[in-house]
């Protein structure tokens, strides 16, 4: 198992990202959560197998109305979530 924090930037707020997200998420099996962050992009935290996680990422790019700019990841210390997610609201990074 392992951790990986996604962002995704481009057009992927305000057109139903957040919640293809989850459902790719419970179809594979991985756990954590997604939130929007400030400026338009979005916060993925993705837990399971690696081989999973890699399928996961692959599939982000086949959400409808959704248009990635960038996308960029990168391996977090293991994260155990009982489930997937979605944070409403926009993430405010703390001072």
């Amino acid at each position: 198992m392992k951790t990986i924090e996604i962002r995704v930037s481009g057009k992927v707020q305000g057109v139903g990202f957040r919640a293809c997200i989850k459902r790719i998420a419970t179809n594979l099996g991985v756990s954590g959560e997604v939130m929007n962050l400030p400026g338009g992009k979005v916060l993925i935290t993705a837990t399971a197998e690696p081989i999973v996680l890699d399928k996961f990422v692959s599939m982000l790019y086949g959400c409808p109305r959704i248009v990635v700019r960038n996308l960029s990841q990168q391996e977090i210390p293991l994260a155990l979530y009982p489930e997937f997610t979605i944070q409403r609201g926009v993430y405010q990074y703390s001072t």
